[in-house]
């Protein structure tokens, strides 16, 4: 069990209880008023403090932003990314630390070595509760692991009971989940293969507090569906049920390439404002993607971009390279595609990772050709990519203990 409200690290027992007994807890009579809970502004996990503030806020807790650990209970959302860089703040925290995100799930049991508690998978439920036992001095609820051990929580988030945001504002998350299992994505494993959507009514009343329209999404064109048959008329009922500038596609809500169509774009261009459209390649080599599990071909993606040109929209589209699987005729088949894509559209280009609870955890990245980051080079000086590819993403493999 982790510590209690009213506990605080000691150097001899481990505890000293702020009532001023070494080595015990006594419980006195707090109440949510006076349990400060603070969240640490992480600005990649922005999104996540909004849905959660307001998760807590329905239950009387209120998630105040910090740029450092505050007693009494400090929050925590890190990937696998940035978590070197506040496993020793955690570590140290004269405070109860909650920790959660994308690698603190996928690593509890390492994370749990320094945190007083880490919340596995989705929060909107069982944070509030590990607060409340926190407050109570109770064993942590299902689904919050801690030094002593883990038991699974035992249900699933639905987005219509928890609203996306309240006084901390963000992104509106319309679905969840994904039926595809890409070897590098922690998508699925963290919110399983079945979509969840939220309502239309649910999406559009809180769209009313925007004039710009954003969603989060793992596929704006799956809304309404189970991710691999699309279903246009409930996306057009979403999108008809907005007033304001909307943008679907895009940034941070983007689409898959083999759910682009003229039917689609038709429907984006009449009730939406971006100009762009975003999708993930990944990979200019069917073989490499086969063995990603992607889902679709790179005639698919091919096909995308020149559908998003023909309708006035600029592609924009992701590759990974470096993946463990890449010969070099892989890689140079992708080069080929993002030159392709660069004539009229952009790219976003990433180095392989391999992050925790993804089939690939344990992969190590290939190096990239002279010729790719000849030409990766030149196409961004060119302004036609963006993204890191090279020294400050590579010292992140030197440095991962899951490796």
């Amino acid at each position: 069990m982790g510590r209690h409200l009213n506990c605080m690290r000691g150097e001899s027992t481990g505890y000293v209880c702020r009532a001023g007994k070494p080595g015990m807890c006594m419980l006195h009579d707090w109440n949510k008023a006076a349990m400060k809970i603070y969240w640490r502004h992480i600005p990649q996990a922005n999104n996540s403090y909004a849905a959660l503030s307001a998760a807590c806020e329905v239950h009387g807790y209120n998630l105040e932003a910090a740029e450092g650990p505050r007693p009494d209970v400090t929050c925590y959302s890190i990937n696998s990314i940035d978590e070197r860089l506040y496993r020793d703040e955690i570590a140290g925290a004269d405070c109860i630390t909650v920790v959660g995100g994308p690698h603190a799930s996928a690593c509890y049991r390492e994370v749990a070595r320094y945190a007083d508690y880490v919340v596995v998978g989705e929060g909107e439920y069982t944070l509030p509760a590990l607060l409340f036992a926190i407050e109570e001095g109770r064993d942590p609820p299902p689904g919050v692991a801690t030094a002593a051990g883990y038991t699974p929580a035992r249900h699933t988030v639905l987005l219509d009971g928890h609203p996306p945001f309240s006084a901390v504002k963000g992104f509106i998350e319309i679905t969840r989940g994904c039926p595809f299992s890409c070897g590098y994505c922690q998508t699925p494993r963290l919110f399983g293969r079945c979509m969840r959507h939220r309502s239309v009514d649910e999406i559009s009343r809180y769209a009313a507090r925007f004039r710009d329209i954003r969603f989060v999404t793992p596929n704006a064109l799956a809304y309404g569906s189970d991710g691999v048959h699309v279903r246009l008329d409930r996306v057009e009922r979403l999108l008809r049920s907005l007033d304001g500038r909307v943008y679907f596609g895009t940034f941070p809500g983007e689409v898959r390439p083999g759910c682009i169509s003229q039917q689609a774009l038709d429907l984006i261009v009449e009730t939406c404002a971006n100009t762009r459209l975003h999708f993930g390649a990944q990979s200019g080599s069917d073989r490499v993607l086969r063995l990603l599990h992607r889902g679709h071909t790179v005639e698919d993606v091919v096909r995308a971009a020149d559908l998003c040109r023909d309708n006035g929209l600029v592609p924009v589209v992701d590759f990974i390279f470096g993946l463990p699987f890449e010969s070099d005729d892989d890689q140079r088949a992708t080069l080929d595609l993002v030159r392709m894509v660069t004539r009229a559209g952009r790219a976003h280009i990433h180095y392989f990772m391999p992050l925790p609870g993804t089939p690939l955890k344990q992969s190590r990245p290939r190096p990239l050709l002279p010729e790719t980051e000849k030409i990766l080079g030149k196409l961004a000086l060119d302004g036609r990519i963006t993204g890191s590819w090279m020294d400050h993403e590579i010292r992140f493999f030197r440095r991962t203990p899951h490796l």
